[in-house]
């Protein structure tokens, strides 16, 4: 059973065959707002990537809030006027709505699941968000205003074709946690753009980390968790923010052919993502603030036959040589990356690993004091090498 606690796109590679579903997971959590969700649900059922009826295998929760045309308008609006200031204000979203709705959630105004299966009570709420909206869009943004006619409409038609999904989530869940069955919690997005750990203001909305599967699926604190983290060889960064290891301009060559061949450029916009060396001071940090107890590392074969690699052990600032990342997002953009320098590694095939990559693999192990189980060099399965199975009973 697997249920996805946060908003994120998806890319499964089943026999050479690639599918991309945003907000797809056997079971969406509460905890997040739901973008387009019957376009995404209905992709799944279309596309042959699920092996049993829809409705048997994909729930929606109840208490899914819901990512509206009001909420993308405004999403889209505000970094627009951003821009216009010198691109001070400007955190570089995906312009899909995401922050606003999150506002509306915790001022209470936002629009749930299980509000679009009732009429009379999504039109009450709906009238009242919009609302707002609407001044907002007419008198601060010089907007047009969103007609409530159409959006009403609308939104009964994706009720009635989304109801079969809908279910209590949670429910779900805490019956097959008191049954015993494996759950498969899945986040997106990297810890660095969580809400509340990250490089505030330059993240998304939500809690990325490990701890936001509870908030965001109501299991509780009384489960017996394994935290697999999954990283790239390198790093990677869409959008603004403090990137201390970025090579976008120190060694733009080599981040290009990095973002050339690890296709890395955003799976939701298509935004070129930046480019950098490993950083292991922002990956310890991940350990600690996720919990983290073994490792996925991805990519690997991106950096094959390059002349050197590089990896950051350690930050310079003030004169003085920090290992922990600092809580002022002013002081991370200030720092600058202290690196060790290894041998590169040429081709990975198979099982087969070079010495130096396994130096490599070492390094990241010793330093972060947390095991490598798995090793990706490529989309395909056959491309993933499970060193140990990172959720196995001992």
């Amino acid at each position: 059973m697997i249920t996805k606690w946060n908003r994120k796109l998806w890319n499964l590679c089943r026999v050479s065959k690639k599918y991309e579903f945003k907000n797809l997971p056997a079971l969406l959590s509460r905890g997040r707002p739901f973008q387009n969700p019957l376009r995404n649900v209905l992709r799944a059922t279309r596309s042959g990537a699920l092996s049993a009826p829809a409705p048997d295998c994909v729930r929606v929760s109840e208490r899914a809030h819901v990512i509206l045309p009001y909420h993308r308008t405004l999403d889209l609006l505000r970094e627009a006027h951003a821009a216009k200031g010198k691109g001070t204000g400007k955190i570089g979203t995906t312009g899909r709505g995401i922050g606003p709705a999150y506002e509306d959630k915790v001022a209470r105004r936002g629009i749930q699941v299980i509000d679009l299966l009732r009429p009379e009570i999504l039109r009450v709420k709906l009238e009242r968000a919009m609302e707002e909206k609407n001044v907002l869009f007419r008198h601060h943004f010089q907007a047009p205003a969103i007609e409530f006619a159409p959006l009403y409409e609308e939104c009964l038609k994706m009720a009635e074709r989304l109801r079969p999904f809908v279910s209590d989530v949670r429910r779900t869940l805490v019956e097959a946690k008191n049954q015993g069955r494996p759950i498969l919690f899945e986040g997106a997005q990297g810890t660095l753009l969580d809400v509340d750990h990250g490089t505030y203001p330059y993240v998304t909305s939500s809690n990325t980390v490990a701890g936001g599967a509870l908030t965001g699926s109501g299991v509780g604190l009384d489960v017996h968790a394994k935290v697999l983290g999954i990283t790239k060889a390198y790093t990677t960064r869409v959008g603004t923010g403090p990137f201390p290891t970025e090579i976008e301009t120190t060694e733009p060559a080599i981040a290009e052919r990095i973002r050339k061949i690890g296709a890395e450029f955003g799976a939701t916009t298509g935004r070129s993502r930046r480019v950098g060396w490993l950083d292991l001071v922002a990956l310890k940090y991940a350990v600690e603030v996720n919990g983290i107890t073994s490792l996925a590392l991805m990519k690997a074969d991106v950096m094959a036959d390059l002349e050197s690699v590089k990896v950051c052990t350690a930050y310079r600032l003030n004169n003085e040589t920090i290992y922990d990342l600092p809580s002022s997002v002013e002081d991370l953009d200030r720092v600058e990356p202290v690196y060790d320098v290894l041998e590169a590694w040429g081709t990975l095939q198979g099982t087969q690993i070079p010495e130096s990559f396994q130096a490599y693999i070492r390094l990241i192990e010793e330093y972060l004091k947390v095991p490598v189980h798995i090793l990706s060099t490529g989309p395909g399965r056959e491309e993933t090498t499970v060193l140990e199975h990172p959720f196995k009973k001992k």
